[in-house]
């Protein structure tokens, strides 16, 4: 039996995605351990080049070009982004025969003998995450309700049309507008919760008829595109999707209500290295984000929803007191969004203007 790897231990390979086969699942490597086993990589790749005579000075290209890849691996790594994944493998591999083709010294030292196994078997251990990574990629194409719509589908068919003087408002969201609960935080009133856990903006986009258009709200809250950002969506493809949801409720008549994306914090991962929140979701992508949002709510009269601005601290990060994890909001930080969004749907839902009655003239 081949022995565990003392790079990556067999017991650090958990299930990355909901769905999948056993062997996908245990060839993905989970997130927050990538980045040290490919740290580990490079560290390989640099130790053994003194081992052989001349590599050192033909490998250097390699090596830079190694070196760039996993930091752009660092600035933002997407889980199934196989292009990502597939670049740092292709100079592993190159490395590797360039290696190999250089005469080595005898004897050669068992620690450089041990070093070239460990990166060899790194590398190994590397493609079969690519490949999970192609295949989870492949099976998410094939899944015939790809945006969840069965999710609500019972729900919406319970629900009655708006009453009147009772505006009914749609909540359109990932994890962080799920795990709301409007009925606790505003009684009595029509609010939607038609949140999913980590959906992104085109899945949302997806959900659009049936969970919001269906429902006839007066208007529609969305707050997504956390992440898109953290599975390295490009930028452009979120703002069309955030478009296209607007200019879909718009044509009905709804009232459209963005929401800035809130910040994340790294405050506590040492309770949970996932909680290394900006690793996949880099404050300056977050920001630039939201000056779009805001940008184009003003241009085509929605309202803009600033949950960022009241929620992040003097370092750009998401106030700790917030969130636990780095992402996803507690009570207090419910209890921040919840005057905000009120305020927010006042401005958006006016209450219609009474009729005057027209005076006749006197004779």
């Amino acid at each position: 039996m081949k022995s565990r790897s003392k790079l990556f231990p067999l017991a650090s390979l958990i299930l990355l995605a909901s769905s999948g086969t056993s062997a996908q699942q245990e060839a993905l490597i989970k997130a927050p351990e990538l980045i040290p086993f490919l740290e580990r990589v490079v560290q390989l790749m640099e130790s053994t080049t003194i081992t052989v005579p001349g590599l050192a000075r033909a490998a250097e290209p390699v090596l830079e070009n190694t070196r760039q890849a996993l930091a752009e691996l660092k600035s933002g790594y997407n889980p199934f982004d196989a292009r990502q994944t597939y670049q740092f493998l292709s100079h592993v591999r190159a490395y590797q025969a360039l290696a190999d083709s250089i005469p080595k010294p005898y004897p050669f030292p068992v620690e450089a003998l041990r070093q070239f196994a460990e990166l060899r078997e790194a590398s190994e251990r590397l493609e079969s995450h690519f490949r999970a990574v192609l295949d989870r990629v492949e099976a998410m194409l094939r899944e015939p309700d790809r945006d969840n719509l069965a999710r609500y589908a019972e729900d919406n068919k319970k629900i009655g049309p708006p009453q009147p003087n009772r505006p009914r408002v749609v909540f359109l969201g990932d994890s962080i507008t799920d795990g709301w609960r409007l009925n606790e935080y505003f009684p009595e009133r029509d609010f939607i919760n038609r949140g999913i856990s980590g959906q992104i903006t085109g899945q949302m986009l997806g959900r659009m008829k049936a969970d919001v258009l269906d429902l006839k709200p007066a208007a529609m809250v969305v707050l997504a595109g956390t992440n898109d950002i953290a599975r390295g969506v490009p930028l452009k493809i979120i703002q069309d999707n955030l478009a296209m949801m607007a200019e879909l409720a718009a044509g009905r008549g709804i009232k459209v209500i963005l929401a800035s994306v809130l910040p994340v914090h790294n405050y506590n991962k040492d309770q949970d290295p996932r909680w290394e929140r900006t690793r996949l979701r880099p404050l300056k992508t977050i920001i630039e984000l939201n000056d779009w949002i805001r940008d184009f709510a003003k241009r085509h009269a929605h309202v803009y929803l600033d949950y960022y601005s009241a929620m992040v601290d003097a370092n750009g990060y998401l106030r700790q007191e917030l969130a636990d994890d780095g992402l996803h909001p507690n009570a207090a930080g419910y209890r921040v969004m919840a005057p905000l969004v009120e305020q927010a749907i006042a401005q958006a839902v006016r209450p219609a203007e009474p009729r005057q009655r027209r005076r006749l003239p006197f004779f």
